[in-house]
């Protein structure tokens, strides 16, 4: 199991996370929303604004002061786009 560093010292399980989006669309608000709602929301920017929104498989939405590239980057220990390209290219 390992932990990313998701801002401020805190740590969530690479091995749970199934997405990493950014927050500027409006279906991604409306899943922030709805976890507040049903207590699902856990967030990390400490007052900062929200740069990345992590996606987990228990349904958990994080938010995160970070960009989702750099989260990227962390949670797996490679370029997550360059990894993309190639395969994209394959």
């Amino acid at each position: 199991m390992k932990l990313v560093n998701v801002g401020f010292g805190n740590l969530v399980s690479s091995d749970r996370i199934v997405a990493i989006v950014g927050p500027e669309s409006a279906p991604i608000r409306r899943m922030i929303q709805e976890a507040r709602k049903q207590a699902m929301l856990i967030d990390a920017t400490y007052g900062r604004k929200t740069r990345a929104v992590l996606i987990t498989d228990s349904d958990h939405i994080i938010l995160s002061a970070l960009e989702p590239k750099t989260l990227g980057y962390r949670a797996f220990d490679k370029d997550p786009i360059a990894e993309a390209e190639e395969y994209n290219e394959k």
